[in-house]
């Protein structure tokens, strides 16, 4: 199957652009209040780019994002005014805070409602060869989305030397069998981390297509992926 015709659509793996820039604030450790513009569309227009590398389909609510967040930015370049009362022109990034803030508070609430289904969500059984991920008994572990999985591929990619410019239509690529190569390793162990995924040096293209069976495994609901709060470290589990 071409790299070219095959596409992810990631709807099942996150809402939409509030979460990649709540995803950013918290990368980030930034105060929503204080939002630094110029930085978070820089990496905002980053992670379009890179799904659009990865052959990702989303929403046009993302280009709207970045065009807000474009505008804000050169806003923020312009003079303060102060009205005939001396008041300031209001921050142009409340035009953010404001549906930020909204956001957040919704999606705590709807977690909130959800909480009872999802009662022995964070409990594992150990394996004996996995310590590095249940290190006690107080691991505490979060499911993930696209961004935190974009990260981790990039860590990836990191360590192939040369150009790391990322090329999916000049090759064929296979993600059924890579797939089929994931659900054997669960089969037979259970679980496994992100990293332990690829070899010790990956090509671009083993990289890629591993990321994509990913996405397309959590789109079918085949697969669970958590992150340990603790560690850092992703895992994949059966669902």
């Amino acid at each position: 199957m071409s790299a070219k015709l095959y596409q992810v659509q990631i709807d099942n793996i996150f809402e939409g652009p509030m979460d990649l820039l709540v995803h950013l604030i918290k990368k980030n450790e930034l105060d929503i209040y204080d939002i630094p513009i110029a930085l978070i569309t820089e990496q905002y227009l980053q992670y379009i780019e890179w799904m659009k590398a990865l052959n990702v389909e989303f929403a046009g609510d993302f280009l709207v994002m970045a065009a807000t967040l474009a505008q804000i930015k050169s806003r923020m370049l312009l003079p303060v005014h102060a009205d005939e009362e001396g008041q300031e022109d209001e921050d142009p990034r409340m035009e953010l805070t404001r549906p930020l803030l909204e956001y957040l508070q919704m999606k705590s609430a709807a977690e909130q409602l959800i909480e009872r289904n999802l009662l022995g969500e964070r409990t594992f059984t150990r394996n004996p060869d996995r310590d590095e991920f249940l290190t006690s008994s107080d691991d505490e572990f979060v499911r993930i989305g696209l961004f935190e999985l974009i990260d981790a591929f990039q860590k990836i990619l990191e360590r192939i030397p040369g150009d790391h410019r990322v090329d999916l239509t000049a090759e064929e690529i296979s993600v059924k069998d890579k797939i089929s190569q994931i659900a054997d390793i669960l089969e037979a162990k259970g679980s496994i981390t992100f990293t332990e995924l690829f070899s010790d040096n990956p090509d671009k293209r083993e990289v890629i297509v591993t990321f994509l069976a990913i996405l397309e495994m959590v789109k079918l609901s085949l697969i669970r992926v958590v992150q340990n709060l603790n560690t850092g470290i992703i895992r994949m589990f059966y669902i």
